[in-house]
């Protein structure tokens, strides 16, 4: 339960390709990182330390700074059993609560549903980017999707038959990708008219909107800031998503995974500074996820996909610190050379919808799960 009369939102931002977690909460007091890690390896003196054990990437000072504050709940050692290293699957699994089989109703999608079952705001679930992320498919649930809020609204005053046969097409083409080609006209015939409606209404969200905070021009940053605008505005959206691509680092990692987590602190401090600033941080949570860890050795270069990663929870309502165990890196420990992972990442989720949303769980992650003290 919240102890606010707001409603609580829930933010999910997804880091696509397999970000490397023991580069985000790097173990710099194991001489074993090291070992494994001769190219990628972060030195121990570069961490912004969270203990005496583990320490943040350099690039993550926004991170760290609303650690300090309490509002940074580290989630360690996040996976599922048999883990998958395909981006697609390992995506879907995360998608939809399903690891052992090919599901299509998105775990987020359920959430939607069960706030608003008969449909009554088309904004409740916003997704900022192109297409949409299978988290968030369920025919029947509106959510808008918007690649940026100022340009937003390309498909509003349709008229005629032809227009909306064309702007239905875009819809289709967007959406295909989540739910497949063959639901995709079918979901659009229920779903996709609702999510165009919520166009008009998402653009009036920018027209009002002043602050103090200037966001960078990066993607991941003004997707936030279009994030921040829309819970101003009080459209009664509570589920937001958006992802930043780029973390698949097979090779050159350093050089490549140093911008990414430094545009992406950035966008986050300045998101949380901005919530602050209008008053409306108290309702707000924000989970921090992606599709698998990296192997425990680098290869020379970068690192390959792996298993058991870590997630990340942010926001004034969390209740801060280290989660679940990190796991091992003794080699006796791992799982064919991966880390083994020790929490189900259903637990998060759980948490997420039972204590923070005031949902019954079971019904969007399809199970009992053992509940973490996030919240």
């Amino acid at each position: 339960m919240t102890s606010t009369k707001k409603d609580p939102i829930l933010v999910v931002v997804q880091l696509t390709g397999g970000s490397d977690y023991m580069n985000m909460v790097v173990p710099y007091a194991d001489p074993l990182y090291y070992d494994n890690r001769p190219t990628v390896g972060i030195p121990a003196e570069d961490v912004l330390q969270i203990n005496d054990q583990f320490g943040f990437n350099p690039n993550l000072g926004a991170f760290k700074s609303l650690y300090d504050q309490g509002e940074v709940a580290v989630i360690n050692g996040v996976g599922y059993p048999n883990p998958n290293r395909s981006h697609f699957r390992a995506m879907d699994i995360w998608h939809t609560c399903e690891p052992e089989k090919i599901a299509m109703e998105g775990w987020l999608g359920r959430v939607i549903r069960d706030i608003d079952p008969k449909g009554e705001n088309v904004l409740t679930g916003v997704n900022f980017g192109r297409g949409l992320p299978r988290a968030l498919a369920l025919t029947g649930v509106p959510v808008a999707s918007v690649a940026v809020l100022e340009g937003y609204g390309v498909l509003t005053g349709i008229q005629g038959e032809e227009q909306r046969a064309r702007a239905l097409d875009v819809f289709e083409r967007m959406y295909s990708p989540a739910i497949g080609t063959g639901a995709a006209m079918d979901y659009l015939g229920r779903t996709g008219l609702d999510a165009l409606k919520g166009a008009d209404i998402l653009k009036t969200a920018a027209d009002s909107y002043s602050s103090t905070v200037e966001y960078a021009s990066t993607g991941i940053s003004q997707s936030l800031r279009g994030m921040a605008q829309v819970i101003f505005k009080g459209l009664g959206t509570r589920v937001l998503y958006t992802s930043q691509g780029g973390y698949d680092t097979h090779a050159n990692q350093v050089p490549v995974q140093t911008p990414l987590l430094s545009d992406l602190s950035a966008g986050i401090g300045d998101f949380f500074a901005d919530l602050k600033e209008h008053d409306a941080a108290d309702n707000v949570m924000m989970l921090v996820f992606t599709e698998f860890g990296r192997r425990v050795k680098d290869n020379g270069s970068g690192s390959d996909h792996g298993s058991g990663g870590g997630c990340y929870i942010i926001g004034q309502p969390v209740n801060g610190g280290m989660y679940g165990e990190y796991p091992s890196l003794k080699e006796a420990d791992q799982l064919d050379g991966d880390l083994h992972f020790n929490l189900d990442y259903r637990s998060v989720y759980s948490t997420l919808v039972e204590k923070w949303m005031d949902l019954d769980a079971k019904s969007t992650v399809g199970g009992n799960y053992e509940h973490l003290s996030f919240v």
